[in-house]
């Protein structure tokens, strides 16, 4: 096989069945969602895509999405890489050392997205090359009955209403575009990204029904909330309901909303069991509760981020107390950041330039993305060996000036 770096290409509309069907066998599937077989989504873009053929066949696959990702005090273009597949016939080879080199370099010499994130398949892969978990999603579950809302929380005046995809549709775009705004790791969903996300394929539902949709409306018919679920039916051996609601997505732009949202999942007809995969970890859900233990929630890592130029995203985002520190930035694998940098920053934005000071903290690019929006603090990564102080007090500093006040969270896999 000839060098994989020179042998990676994008693939045409032509090829796509034969690199859908490659990607798909190394995830072990048998079947392709019925849409793939159509042709390649709305989303893709294949000339973001990289293949490794090796005698008429796809090796190893690859893609980037253009993404809008929002970080604490702003938002930034963002690579969302996909599709990464090697293989088993071609590992250990440099296959996908030579897919990230690709990918990180294109993206740094065309001065394009200043962060890479992507969804891990497995946890020890990517590291290497830089992206860290920066997200964590919730896995919040428990028994309904047990799931009550205290007694002097305001649902408003309100009501929440079944509603056909269109109409949810209709209301949640706007609303949707206004919140993530706030919540660092949240993505922008333009036309084509709203069509996967309400895409309900029956394949697709893993004994669930069709998903169903709410919305919150005020007296002057105001949207200020809307949620997505399914009901997944069961019976106890004894003949009783045991069915579980799975709530996809709730968003809202008051508590009172929020509020009158849960109450209505929480009391969805012949169901016990409630499941959230999905949502934010720091969910104000178990604040409402009668009884807070009766929430139970398993936070696994969602986002990684990878910062593509350093300096251009410490500048892009903002910080809530003022930092003005010298960062020796460690990144051998794009060695580009490799180097001291210097970071003044504020709530009203940040500079960050090349500079030949002495460091005040010393930090691997790794560490440095998982505390990029926000929810890792850079003294838990000092605790861990990941950060080392030069200078006393810095990195008390830099970890007050990097957290930000809402949990960094992003509900939208890809």
């Amino acid at each position: 096989m000839t060098d994989p770096a020179d042998a990676l290409r994008p693939i045409t509309t032509e090829e796509w069945p034969v690199f859908i069907r490659a990607m798909f066998d190394v995830f072990g599937e048998d079947e392709l969602p019925a849409h793939y077989l159509e042709g390649p989504p709305g989303v893709a873009e294949l000339d973001r895509s990289l293949a490794l053929w090796d005698e008429g066949r796809v090796a190893a696959t690859a893609g980037v999405y253009s993404r809008e990702l929002t970080v604490p005090g702003a938002v930034v273009p963002c690579a969302g890489i996909t599709w990464v597949t090697v293989s088993p016939t071609h590992r250990r080879r440099g296959v996908l050392t030579a897919i990230m080199r690709r990918q990180l370099t294109g993206l740094h010499e065309e001065q394009r997205e200043p962060v890479a994130a992507l969804w891990a398949s497995e946890a020890s892969i990517y590291g290497r090359f830089g992206y860290a978990p920066a997200t964590w999603r919730s896995n919040l579950g428990g028994r309904v009955e047990r799931l009550r809302l205290r007694p002097d929380v305001a649902v408003g005046t309100g009501r929440v209403v079944l509603v056909a995809a269109d109409d949810y549709r209709a209301a949640a775009v706007g609303l949707h575009d206004r919140v993530r705004r706030s919540v660092p790791g949240n993505l922008a969903r333009d036309d084509r990204w709203w069509d996967r996300a309400l895409r309900d394929q029956p394949d697709q539902r893993r004994g669930a029904t069709a998903r169903r949709y709410v919305l919150h409306t005020e007296a002057d018919g105001t949207v200020t909330g809307y949620a997505a679920y399914r009901v997944r039916s069961a019976w106890s051996d004894a003949g009783e309901p045991d069915g579980t609601v799975v709530v996809e997505e709730i968003r809202s732009t008051s508590t009172p909303a929020y509020a009158a949202l849960w109450r209505f999942l929480l009391s969805v007809d012949l169901v016990r069991n409630l499941q959230a995969p999905s949502l934010s970890p720091d969910e104000p859900l178990r604040h409402l509760l009668a009884d807070p233990r009766a929430l139970h929630a398993q936070p696994v890592d969602a986002l990684w981020v990878r910062l593509v130029d350093v300096g251009r995203a410490l500048a892009a985002r903002r910080y809530p107390a003022p930092v003005n520190l010298v960062l020796e930035v460690r990144d051998p694998f794009c060695p580009w950041n490799d180097g001291r940098w210097s970071l003044v920053g504020h709530p009203a934005g940040a500079f960050c330039s090349p500079t030949d000071a002495d460091p005040d903290l010393v930090v691997d690019v790794e560490a440095l993305s998982a505390a990029y929006l926000g929810g890792v603090s850079l003294a838990t990564l000092q605790a861990a060996g990941r950060v080392t102080e030069v200078s006393p007090g810095a990195v008390t500093q830099a970890a007050t000036a990097f957290r930000w006040p809402v949990t960094p969270w992003c509900p939208d896999e890809f």
